[in-house]
């Protein structure tokens, strides 16, 4: 489903460049829940950045279902982030002039969906995380368990082949993370979603099937 072949992100500085990537070869199969972990600074973030479709490689080919990410125009690039991949963020990254039901349609705006077919999966997704009653308040009236539920939800709107999440327990107290955590074993498990997530939390990493370490750029 993923597979990174010699990819490297570097920024130039003056007459050299300094690698924040190097080489890493990486296959992540349909179905897999796979935990990045590692110190800070050794290339996690930037890692999930480029297998999300939100920065490119340096160097390098990424193929995402077999095509070749590298090659494609941006239009192509942003329809594979709309139509397979689902991002969850640590720090939410809703938008605080919209409500909750706003903030898990809006992906569902940049799909030629009907209003009607918008309406139910908002319904459906508001139903399964118990927010029915927050539908109509706005993110700083929620919890940051609650406002990880909708960034969850939001990520799932579009019925993604994947999902990429970037610390998503690092706002939450313990209690919180496990809620959130569960939630992607089961989306795992239950519904075969492709889990790729980035954390600091051994407990966390464990929910995996599998933990790659990066540490400078590089799987160790």
């Amino acid at each position: 489903m993923i597979t990174l072949d010699k990819v490297s992100k570097y920024v130039s500085q003056g007459s050299g460049r300094i690698y924040i990537l190097r080489q890493v070869d990486l296959q992540i199969q349909k179905g897999e829940f796979v935990s990045i972990m590692g110190p800070s600074g050794s290339g996690k973030s930037t890692l999930l950045h480029i297998m999300g479709l939100l920065e490119d490689a340096s160097e390098g080919d990424y193929l995402l279902n077999d095509e070749n990410v590298s090659k494609l125009n941006e239009k192509k690039k942003t329809e594979l982030h709309r139509n397979v991949i689902g991002f969850v963020f640590q720090a939410y990254h809703l938008i605080d002039e919209l409500t909750v039901y706003e903030n898990i349609e809006t992906p569902l705006l940049y799909k030629k969906m009907s209003s009607s077919e918008r309406k139910a999966r908002v319904a459906e997704l508001l139903d399964r995380f118990n927010m029915v009653a927050k539908k109509d308040l706005f993110p700083h009236q929620l919890s940051g368990g609650q406002q990880q539920l909708v960034g969850v939800a939001r990520a799932l709107a579009g019925n993604p082949q994947i999902i990429l999440a970037d610390e998503p327990t690092g706002n939450l107290h313990s209690e919180q993370a496990q809620q959130i955590m569960e939630l992607f074993k089961e989306l795992n498990q239950k519904e075969g979603i492709t889990i790729v997530q980035v954390t600091h939390s051994a407990e966390n990493a464990a929910y995996g099937n599998r933990i790659i370490n990066l540490m400078d750029g590089k799987i160790i």
